[in-house]
């Protein structure tokens, strides 16, 4: 239903009572986080804001000042960072397209800052384009190209991707380590991933730069959990905390371990209210869902849904929850065709291999299985070793009578248990 990738084997539950327990061994302790889960100041917050004015202030006595307006969306992005409020990071954009419109879109500081907002809008296409604008105008190039990777590497350009990377390798280089840490995950070597972030780290921690070793910890995080390394996952958020209280994504990770892995969704909800009184991002309505769903409160459930809808019913959003909004409406049979339509949209936008496999999900939620089948064997399949992808790939092999190749990602399913979440498991076991 989400963003969320995380491990489990050999989990026995009893379906008897609305909640399944695990014999996992408990990683987490309350002790631990307790701390951070405390309503407090959000003294980060508060400086941003301050920020914001004093640039604000400066800009109204000399509005001809147009580096102001970066300041403005600086200060702007920041607190989208934090707050997860869309209008913070949509007035980042209005001040940087006026940045930009003063330098007749030809500073290539401005140009890739305008391009950084994009990609948190998904609009990555624009983002390109407005890079390729800021390689051609040369200045601080490296930095163009850096963003250029990240660009390609999520529009699904591959041969761009790696085109780049050799322009800019240097393994001693934080910001190259970062890209080829993605691109190693994104082309399944998981391992080599990890190795780089972790290089990475030590480079942010001899820069003493608290917001590049927090950013480390949580990406770090993420890919123990790919990689069923838990425990490591867990400590790695925890230490993202010990540098920021207000760190919501953290938090959203902890809560993800406490549900998937030791199956105590009480204690991941208790996470998740805090989570969602300091940050209103949509989709942490969805996983509340999921959780109240696993523990049989449907009607709870469907009340963080409208939640959800509720929010992405903002037009700020743009297509930035699209991904959500196809898994939510394939599963409706009285909007399954609005989930093929905006999963045609996502792959028109950006054709990579996941967003085929919304399309070809879709078709399957459609009634449309051999539609489905084919997009899958041009667009999906040996192309992305995403857990929720191979999932809909069994499904559709499934539909279409191809029972073996769909038992063959079984294996690989069972191993993903924890990162597709407990709601799978029982799915996944019946292929």
């Amino acid at each position: 239903m989400k963003y969320f990738q995380l491990f489990l084997l050999f989990v026995t539950f009893s379906i008897a009572t609305s909640c399944k327990t695990s014999t996992n061994k408990q990683i987490t302790n309350t002790k631990d986080y307790n701390e951070f889960l405390i309503s407090s100041e959000n003294t980060s917050l508060e400086n941003i804001q301050k920020d914001f004015n004093f640039w604000k202030q400066k800009l109204e006595k000399t509005p001809n000042q147009y580096p102001y307006y970066v300041k403005l969306a600086s200060a702007n992005n920041a607190i989208f960072k934090l707050t997860g409020e869309i209008e913070s990071l949509k007035e980042a954009e209005h001040n940087l397209v006026l940045a930009n419109e003063k330098t007749s879109y030809n500073n290539a500081g401005y140009l890739r800052s305008l391009s950084r907002n994009y990609i948190s809008q998904h609009r990555f296409k624009e983002s390109l384009k407005l890079l390729k604008k800021a390689e051609i105008n040369g200045q601080d190039l490296q930095q163009t190209q850096f963003m250029l990777i990240d660009v390609n590497l999520e529009l699904g350009n591959l041969e761009e991707t790696e085109k780049y990377l050799s322009k800019v390798k240097n393994f001693k280089s934080f910001d190259y380590l970062l890209r080829i840490s993605k691109y190693n995950d994104h082309i399944g070597n998981l391992n080599k991933a990890i190795e780089y972030l972790e290089a990475s780290l030590e480079i942010a921690k001899s820069s003493n730069n608290k917001t590049l070793i927090q950013w480390n910890y949580t990406n770090l995080a993420d890919y123990y959990g790919h990689a069923g390394r838990i425990k490591d996952s867990y400590n790695s958020y925890i230490k993202a905390l010990k540098l920021n209280a207000n760190d919501s994504y953290a938090k959203k990770g902890i809560a993800w371990i406490v549900y998937s892995y030791e199956r105590n969704p009480q204690e991941a909800l208790r996470i998740l209210e805090t989570v969602t009184k300091e940050n209103k991002a949509p989709d942490y309505h969805l996983l509340k869902a999921e959780i109240l769903e696993f523990m049989g409160n449907l009607e709870e459930k469907e009340k963080e849904i409208k939640k959800y809808l509720v929010k992405v019913s903002d037009k700020n959003y743009g297509v930035m929850y699209h991904k959500y909004d196809v898994l939510l409406y394939a599963d409706d049979a009285t909007k399954s065709s609005k989930a093929l339509e905006i999963a045609a949209q996502e792959v028109s936008e950006r054709p990579t291999a996941q967003s085929y496999d919304l399309l070809a999900w879709s078709y399957l939620k459609n009634g449309q299985k051999e539609k489905a089948l084919e997009i899958s064997k041009k667009h999906v399949i040996n192309k992305t070793f995403e857990p929720e992808a191979l999932l809909h790939t069994a499904y559709i092999l499934k539909a279409n009578g191809r029972i073996e190749d769909a038992i063959k990602l079984k294996e690989d399913l069972i191993e993903s248990i924890y990162e597709l979440g407990p709601l799978t498991e029982s799915e996944i076991k019946n292929i």
